[in-house]
């Protein structure tokens, strides 16, 4: 084995304590941190110490949806929120991108993912924007190509003109398993300012449990695609393994990452992910109890949920379900739920695909009923505004 010089050492031991240093918060995982908007000064930035403590939600909360946004998108799945409020939202049925006016709903076509090939569940999939977007005007697309799922970085002139104003694509991580079902597809940044993807197995269960690959994963990366300082093995992107698909990413006010998982004929589930977790797919699916698998936090027979996008406000966390045409609220005390998750919006708009936080405290929540599954009506689909608590 090669030796490290002593000044090399003590570059390596002084970089170490600044990390730790700076990953601060309740348990100390890498990822763990105060919410995006909060004030995460620097790259890695964790809770303060003298943070408040977030009081536990109420057992019963309220969602409502004060307007429609916009209609007439065509299979929306990733959305991502612009500096200033207005949306990206993708359709992973064309691999197009608009922008929609916070204020107004108005779309603009922003550009065309290059290289998206639509197939099953496949397709432009999740979209994020980059930390530093006033400055570097990326986003970042998770997509199906005809050999892969991907993740690339593309960057955005508003002032080429309408649909021209995505450059290149620059390909940060290629290689993650593609199917006809379970491609994952969400992304999103921490409050470690680092990119984490929710991946499936793509049909193949044993990829879930395999972690050479990227199948049934949740990944950990720098915007630039390396494994990211902190990561259970400290040259791979793996950070958990053992899920069969996940399609919703969420940072509580403490910085905790939860994803939303499909089961496969018994219960889909809301996970609290800790590094280097095996969360059991394909040999347990729900609450199990086996030893070195971890159990969800929370379980729903599919009929009930097929949930896509997670998202937290009001101290709970929120998922959208697809197959149950439902919103669910889950209280939080900390990283246990305060009582038994609770459900809105029950059959009234089809198919929810994705939830995100918006300012003040509400909600933007998609409908996905344009994907195939779906019962589409003359407005779908659409961006619903919600006030919650």
């Amino acid at each position: 084995m090669r030796r490290r010089s002593p000044r090399t050492a003590a570059v390596l031991a002084a970089a170490a304590l600044l990390a730790v240093a700076g990953c601060s918060s309740e348990d100390g995982f890498p990822g763990e941190g105060p919410r995006q908007g909060a004030s995460a000064k620097s790259p890695g930035a964790g809770a303060s110490s003298s943070a408040p403590p977030v009081s536990p939600a109420p057992p019963t909360g309220s969602a409502a949806v004060v307007r429609t946004l916009t209609t007439k998108l065509g299979s929306p799945w990733g959305v991502a929120v612009l500096p200033g409020g207005d949306l990206l939202a993708g359709s992973r049925d064309t691999g197009k991108i608009v922008r929609v006016g916070a204020k107004d709903g108005a779309q603009s076509e922003v550009g065309e993912v290059p290289g998206v090939v639509k197939g099953g569940e496949g397709g432009l999939l999740g979209l994020a924007v980059s930390p530093d977007f006033a400055t570097d005007r990326l986003v970042y697309a998770y997509f199906t190509t005809d050999s892969d799922n991907r993740i690339a970085r593309l960057r955005y002139d508003e002032a080429k003109p309408a649909g021209q104003r995505l450059g290149a694509p620059d390909t940060v991580l290629r290689g993650i398993p593609k199917g006809t079902v379970h491609n994952g597809g969400r992304i999103a940044f921490g409050p470690d300012r680092m990119l984490y993807a929710g991946t499936g197995e793509s049909g193949q269960r044993g990829l879930a449990q395999d972690r050479k690959s990227l199948g049934g994963k949740i990944l950990r990366m720098t915007p630039d695609g390396r494994p990211a300082y902190g990561n259970p093995e400290e040259d791979s992107v793996v950070y958990s393994y053992g899920h069969r698909n996940v399609q919703g990413l969420a940072w509580d006010a403490a910085g905790r990452l939860w994803a939303s998982e499909f089961g496969q004929d018994t219960w889909d589930e809301v996970n609290l992910i800790r590094p280097g977790g095996n969360y059991g797919w394909p040999v347990v699916e729900g609450k199990a109890g086996r030893s070195g698998y971890v159990d969800p936090v929370e379980q729903w027979k599919t009929s009930d949920a097929s949930p896509s996008g997670l998202a937290y406000a009001g101290g709970a966390l929120w998922m959208a379900g697809l197959r149950g045409e439902r919103l669910w609220r889950i209280p939080l005390d900390g990283a246990k739920p305060v009582a038994a998750p609770q459900a809105f919006l029950q059959g009234e708009y089809g198919r929810l695909r994705t939830v995100v936080a918006a300012d003040g405290g509400g909600l933007w929540l998609t409908t996905s009923n344009t994907d195939g599954r779906g019962k589409p009506g003359a407005d779908d689909d659409r961006v619903l505004r919600l006030e919650v608590r």
